[in-house]
């Protein structure tokens, strides 16, 4: 759950650079899954004239999304590994988030206000370090990363609700060689959306939400994490020719 301050005020969108469907705007439980939540994904995607699209999944949740996305698309699919910072004490809340290339981007004020020492920081970049090249292995088994320079690098994940991982991966793909990199989730807080969209040639969201508290769950009628299994389970689909 992420609780938003001032966020009570609505926020002025972006139409240039952030599409949604107006149908879905402010409603909770509107995909019965992630699966549906890329189908109706691809309701914004489908018209737009795309250059080698290139579809890249963060696991585990956006995997079924991205699939389902990549599917309508026709377009290859692929991951871009990242994972949170944890505090100590909350492993659902994080202060920071590595990406696939071991870069970390660190949330200061997080780090301040929970009066985090260096050693303890020091101790979670390392440790989540090592997650995600254990990861790295697991989901791509050592591949180097696609050409991702003069096409389309669309990002997927379940949802955003800081959105502070996917800058963390946004910055990694532009190191990479990425120049045009659309976002896209089925739901999102506007403030997240509004900051990626910062980052990023266009943010593709579905169900854009406002609020002091937001939930990514919120969004779906049925929702349960993703294991590591069941997402290598769908991307080796996508993959056949892989062991």
């Amino acid at each position: 759950m992420l609780h938003v301050p001032g966020s009570r005020k609505r926020l002025a969108m972006q139409p240039e650079s952030i599409h949604h469907l107006p149908e879905l705007h402010e409603k909770t439980r509107v995909f019965a899954d992630r699966v549906e939540g890329g189908q109706r994904l691809a309701e914004l995607l489908e018209p737009v004239e795309l250059t080698q699209p290139l579809v890249l999944a963060v696991p585990a949740g956006g995997v079924p999304v991205a699939a389902a996305l990549a599917d309508l698309l026709q377009a290859p699919l692929d991951t871009a590994v990242v994972s949170k910072i944890t505090l100590p004490w909350n492993s659902e809340a994080g202060y920071g988030a590595v990406a696939f290339d071991g870069s970390y981007l660190l949330n200061r004020e997080l780090i301040v206000a929970a009066c985090l020492d260096s050693a303890t920081v020091d101790a979670g970049i390392r440790m989540t370090r090592e997650k995600v090249a254990r990861r790295q292995q697991l989901f791509r088994r050592q591949r180097p990363m696609p050409e991702l320079a003069g096409r389309d690098v669309i990002v997927v994940d379940d949802g955003l609700a800081s959105g502070f991982t996917m800058l963390a991966v946004v910055a990694a793909l532009r190191r990479a060689g990425a120049d045009r990199l659309l976002l896209a989730v089925p739901t999102a807080h506007e403030l997240a959306a509004r900051r990626l969209a910062a980052e990023v040639e266009a943010v593709y969201c579905a169900n854009l939400r406002s609020g002091f508290s937001f939930a990514v769950a919120a969004a779906y009628r049925h929702w349960q994490d993703v294991s590591e299994e069941e997402a290598v389970a769908i991307l080796q689909r996508y993959r056949p020719s892989e062991p």
